[in-house]
């Protein structure tokens, strides 16, 4: 095991402004600020992508491939959404898939599709956004496809500053392809409302949202690079709990393990009491992240939902990701109290608007890649200080 060191490591708020001069970035073209809500940009608009547009009495939303991707996608709904009430068009706004309910809790819908509903034919023309996957499944009989690719867009520049996360690159890139200014500002991405659940409510009434809970996300589609294990977390716990001589609840939460969900419990040593969540729908856990105290984990989709959920009042937790090798600020929401923790090979993704993967980035000897960079001892003390309101 490479020996833990906090060398390279570094905190970025979710607050954190990034200069255009420090990072490769594409110009934006025009200053968002100065131009008024709803005016043309001086950019041209894809003229055969608005003809088509303007056409459809439906745009269907159809997300069916990874969890994060269609969370960080769903500002370029916003987007056609925006661009449908600026244009005082009477277009259904519904979603099929997978991900509808969630999606639904975003208020970007006009029509939430009962589950049965996919195989309908759409009401007259129909717009379809979504992923490759969902457009491959939906979009061909469709007037028109936008297709929400998470390696297409930019980090955009403008006015000297940097706009980096995913959302804010969708939302940036559709709206020059409609060619006019849109209503949002940063952060761009929508936040889905937390409801009144059965899952949360037996955690609830089982004592386990009492008192100091914080939620670890162990999940990924990438266990041997992003997993941080229970062992890290429980470890990073058990330093809390001393810090306030208190129990700390500690939910650790995973993927699902191809036989539905599996819940276990733990007594660690050091007064900090561990549940097991394998397995549990998203829609369930958008329920329950708002209620907890802190949220860590991976850079996987449990911790970009746990980032946008929030209570209708829109409380809720500060969110802490963990980006060994790719950009901490491209994936990541947007929203102020979404944190990273990066190391260095993250940062130089960042820097140079790379990715490992899409850009075929050999590891590289000298670099630490694995989750065993991040030293507990020195997380432990960012989330005392996020506990605390210290940052």
């Amino acid at each position: 095991m490479t020996t833990l060191t906090p060398v390279g490591i570094a905190f970025r708020p979710g607050t954190q402004i990034h200069s255009a001069h420090t990072v490769h970035t594409t110009p934006l073209g025009y200053d968002r600020a100065s131009i008024p809500v709803g005016s043309p940009l001086p950019v041209p608009a894809s003229s055969e992508l608005v003809d088509r547009l303007n056409t459809c009495d439906e745009i269907e939303v159809s997300f069916h491939g990874k969890l994060g991707d269609t969370l960080l996608a769903l500002a370029a709904v916003r987007v056609l959404t925006e661009w449908r009430s600026l244009r005082a068009l009477s277009t259904t706004v519904r979603a099929t898939g997978p991900y509808t309910q969630l999606i639904a809790r975003s208020g970007l819908l006009t029509h939430t599709s009962p589950p049965d509903d996919d195989a309908r034919a759409g009401v007259g023309r129909r717009a379809v956004i979504g992923d490759r996957a969902g457009i491959e499944t939906r979009g061909p009989q469709a007037a028109v496809s936008v297709v929400c690719d998470p390696a297409a867009p930019p980090g955009w520049s403008s006015d000297d500053r940097a706009h980096l996360d995913l959302p804010t690159r969708h939302y940036l890139a559709l709206e020059r392809r409609l060619g006019i200014r849109l209503p949002a500002t940063a952060p761009f991405t929508p936040l889905l409302v937390s409801q009144a659940g059965e899952f949360t409510e037996k955690l609830r009434a089982a004592g386990w949202l009492d008192g100091l809970t914080i939620a670890a996300i162990t999940a990924t589609s990438w266990p041997e690079l992003k997993d941080y294990t229970p062992r890290r977390y429980i470890n990073i716990a058990r330093q809390i709990a001393d810090a306030y001589n208190t129990r700390v609840n500690l939910l650790v939460i995973g993927g699902d393990p191809g036989t539905g969900m599996n819940i276990s419990s733990q007594t660690a040593r050091g007064n900090v009491e561990i549940l097991y969540l394998d397995g549990i729908p998203a829609d369930d856990l958008a329920d329950l992240f708002p209620h907890c105290r802190l949220v860590i984990g991976n850079d996987t989709g449990l911790t970009h939902l746990a980032a946008m959920t929030r209570m209708p009042n829109g409380g809720g937790p500060p969110v802490v990701g963990l980006y060994a090798r790719h950009s901490h600020s491209k994936w990541r929401t947007g929203l102020p109290h979404h944190h990273a923790m990066a190391a260095a090979l993250s940062e130089r993704m960042h820097q140079g608007d790379l990715c490992p993967v899409r850009d075929v980035i050999a590891p590289s000897p000298d670099m630490d890649l694995h989750m065993d960079v991040f030293d507990p001892a020195a997380l432990a003390e960012l989330c005392l200080d996020l506990l605390n309101g210290v940052r």
